[in-house]
């Protein structure tokens, strides 16, 4: 079991700019402060992955998200209780442009997932917001499923691997499109 000093030092380098890997419902994550632009690069230099992709936010609790929400509709609101916590990934529209463009990418939305991971749940709450989220893998190459294969992949170049296990998942999470109801990657 991960200790609360874990989390404590796992939230204290992501507030100072540091990139972290973590582990999520089905495999390791990198995961950075969504605003601070010089850690996000960093994620984007780790994985070698173009920008314009894009990257997901994962929070603990949907105040967290309050902004990308507040705007939806009932029925968009019933579809996301639906499934969260748990390990899905939903675009949602980002009216207020709360998010900064460079975890958007070219997109207009933002893929946004509430874990039921409890480590990722008490990394958020110690952040008191989302974090990136992104597999801990190179581009191209399989996504980590081990705190060894982390290792591997970025040896020293991480400021902390948050100890701990993955969740039940077999594969990352789907994506799909509030709006229009597309997904977007399957699981």
């Amino acid at each position: 079991m991960t200790s609360d000093w874990h989390i404590r030092n796992a939230a204290l380098k992501v507030a100072n700019g540091g990139v972290i890997a973590y582990p999520t419902e089905a495999v390791w994550g990198l995961g950075c402060d969504p605003w601070n632009l010089q850690a996000v690069e960093e994620i984007w230099r780790l994985k070698h992955r173009p920008w314009h992709k894009g990257l997901i936010l994962v929070a603990s609790r949907w105040q967290q998200i309050q902004p990308l929400v507040a705007h939806l509709n009932d029925a968009q609101i019933e579809r996301l209780r639906q499934t969260w916590p748990g390990p899905y990934t939903w675009l949602l529209p980002d009216d207020e442009q709360w998010v900064p463009a460079w975890v958007k990418g070219e997109h207009s939305s933002v893929a946004v997932r509430i874990s039921a991971h409890p480590l990722v749940g008490k990394l958020c709450d110690a952040l008191g917001g989302p974090i990136v989220s992104t597999s801990a893998n190179p581009a191209g190459a399989p996504p980590a499923r081990t705190r060894l294969k982390v290792r591997q992949y970025f040896a020293e170049q991480l400021d902390y691997v948050l100890p701990g296990n993955l969740g039940a998942s077999a594969e990352p999470t789907q994506v799909r499109d509030l709006l229009s109801d597309v997904i977007i990657r399957s699981a």
